[in-house]
């Protein structure tokens, strides 16, 4: 319980580093604005023309009769369009660090820089592409590892009792996850943790990856929230992967040391 306390704490944390840093946190705000603007142009698109291309691909409904024809292709049509909806909550933020990796990575490393009790910050040591590739290849694999659970959450949802109980907490449970990791990928990638070691880390401390994600993805069920909260939740990621890690902070040091770190902490 202590770890799920924690991980919601640095949530909070998060949080409150990007208020005090304002400037960080408007520039942490582009990528998921540009990836809003990109989705929604999306589903606009496709609640104009989805219609046109559902009766294109189905062309063996062309001679079929009223009201058959028009029920058919309009629960395809609605179908498409909730599958899009449904996409765009999974890969939202995937999408919003991909686009964000330059802007994230220079947030993580003001975090780093800010809380370290040498003022310093990792660096990957490696050039902007090979960052891009690497989190997109990551990016793809978690989110196939998140969508085989999804369907197997779906067709536990049809279990009576457990299904309309059990299944949507899991969910929440599994979606907090696997956010968490697409979070802490960027200062954890920095530090060269390959995917299968940020995996095992985040294993060994489950409550602590719940307590962050978990409401960190209830949170994005809000239309645009994800938008605002995402600055501070590359923030708070951050942090926690220094605890993942067992890297010490100034804070940490304050509170081992006592009163007298104060002065030594305020040299650095």
């Amino acid at each position: 319980m202590h770890d799920l306390g924690a991980g919601f704490g640095y949530l909070l944390k998060g949080q409150r580093w990007v208020a005090r840093h304002g400037r960080q946190y408007g520039f942490g705000l582009l990528p998921g604005l540009i990836t809003l603007v990109l989705y929604v142009a999306a589903l606009v698109a496709l609640a104009l023309w989805g219609d046109d291309f559902v009766t294109w691909t189905t062309p063996f409904a062309d001679d079929w009769s009223s009201p058959w024809q028009g029920l058919f292709r309009g629960f395809l049509t609605a179908v498409l369009f909730v599958l899009a909806l449904l996409l765009s909550v999974l890969t939202f933020t995937a999408v919003t660090l991909l686009i964000g990796q330059p802007f994230y990575e220079t947030l993580s490393e003001k975090v780093d820089e800010d809380i370290s009790p040498d003022g310093t910050a990792p660096e990957s040591g490696l050039p902007l592409w090979r960052e891009l590739w690497i989190s997109a290849r990551d990016s793809l694999r978690i989110l196939v590892r998140a969508l085989l659970w999804g369907v197997l959450l779906f067709a536990l949802g049809f279990v009576p009792f457990i299904g309309q109980t059990v299944i949507p907490v899991i969910g929440f449970f599994v979606t907090g996850f696997f956010l968490t990791e697409e979070l802490t990928a960027v200062a954890l990638q920095r530090r060269g943790v390959d995917l299968r070691a940020r995996l095992t880390l985040l294993r060994s401390r489950k409550t602590l990856i719940w307590g962050f994600g978990t409401p960190l993805g209830l949170s994005f069920l809000i239309p645009f929230v994800a938008v605002f909260l995402m600055p501070g939740a590359v923030a708070g990621a951050t942090m926690m992967a220094r605890e993942l890690l067992g890297e010490e902070t100034e804070e940490g040091q304050r509170e081992e040391g006592g009163p007298e770190a104060g002065p030594a902490s305020v040299g650095q």
